[in-house]
């Protein structure tokens, strides 16, 4: 207990005296009588400090790397997750859009033509040897096999088979695919045929067109658009199919044979339309979109202060004025 009592009593006199200590070299600033003794205390024990900060810290940093890394992990996976949320969220946004405006361009192709149509969403393409594509509608919302299927630019192709809600499309490119079909203007039908993804390589379009009437005129550029089937099954009339890209010449041909740039990119499928009831009347070729306008021909503007003297080349001068030059005088 004395050792106890008279190690308190050192301690309290040592703190006491260190306050005293600390309060006058305090309100002696600069002018403190214990500057010197500050000075030797930082010359003894400021190499200790450095040499114990140098060994202390970086088993300090490690630690604190160690307690710190799940919780740097969390944060990182957070900030991943939050970046890939943000990345879905803008990829859906454009893909909206993008459907939106087909949708809008669809309907209003349908109102042209006066057809009722589903909207439908392509959701898988054929792997055989067929050119087809899969759809997200089907008995459920009215669609029936052999039902045209278009978009916004033109003919798909049509309905073959149908579950309660999907739908096989037999794309107009497929080989087995004939289509009655009409030249805008003239009004001489024929008949589209795919050629299918072997005949795509050989002739470098996926359509052709034979014209019954091999005297009937064609010209390149010209467009085509669906005859229509009796009883508007499987085509409604006035769907636009394509325009004519090359002409073939066959001298002596009871027809004549063109292939098509379709309107349609059949590689990019997405929104279509199933139309499940017909126009009231043919709307022959209202559906086709305008006929782009022809860019203006450029004409030379005259130079101002030149102008064409019979006999003489005239050139301007400096100053803007033209300058005539001299005609050779004839001998006699």
């Amino acid at each position: 207990m004395r050792d106890t009592r008279r190690t308190r009593a050192v301690l309290g006199t040592l703190l006491v005296l260190a306050l005293v200590l600390i309060t006058i070299d305090y309100r002696g600033g600069d002018r403190s009588p214990l500057r010197g003794l500050r000075g030797v205390g930082s010359a003894i024990f400021g190499p200790i400090e450095r040499v114990s900060a140098s060994v202390v810290r970086p088993i300090g940093n490690a630690f604190d790397a160690i307690t710190d890394a799940p919780g740097e992990r969390r944060r990182a996976d957070r900030l991943a997750r939050e970046n890939q949320r943000l990345r879905e969220q803008i990829r859906s946004g454009m893909l909206d859009r993008d459907r939106s405006a087909q949708l809008n361009g669809l309907l209003r192709s349908a109102g042209l033509g006066g057809y009722k149509i589903v909207p439908a969403q392509v959701i898988s393409a054929g792997q055989g040897l067929e050119d087809t594509v899969t759809i997200d509608v089907g008995r459920g919302s009215g669609v029936r096999a052999e039902m045209t299927v278009m978009t916004a630019d033109g003919l798909v192709g049509r309905v073959t088979r149908v579950g309660p809600a999907t739908a096989t499309v037999l794309l107009a490119t497929d080989a087995a695919s004939t289509v009655g079909a009409r030249l805008e203007d003239s009004k001489e039908i024929g008949v589209v045929e795919g050629v299918g993804r072997r005949g795509l390589g050989r002739r470098g379009s996926p359509m052709r067109f034979r014209l019954l009437s091999a005297a009937a005129p064609m010209r390149v550029g010209q467009r085509i658009v669906t005859l229509g089937s009796q009883g508007a099954r499987p085509y409604v009339p006035g769907v636009p199919i394509g325009a004519v890209e090359r002409i073939e010449e066959n001298p002596g041909s009871l027809t004549r044979t063109a292939h098509l740039r379709p309107f349609v990119h059949f590689s990019a499928l997405d929104v279509v339309g199933v139309v499940v009831a017909p126009p009231r009347s043919d709307p022959r070729d209202a559906v086709l979109p305008p006929r782009p306008k022809p860019a203006p021909t450029p004409t030379p503007t005259p130079t101002p202060g030149v102008t064409a003297t019979p006999g003489a080349t005239a050139t301007a001068s400096p100053s803007g004025q033209p300058r005539r030059s001299a005609r050779p005088r004839e001998e006699d």
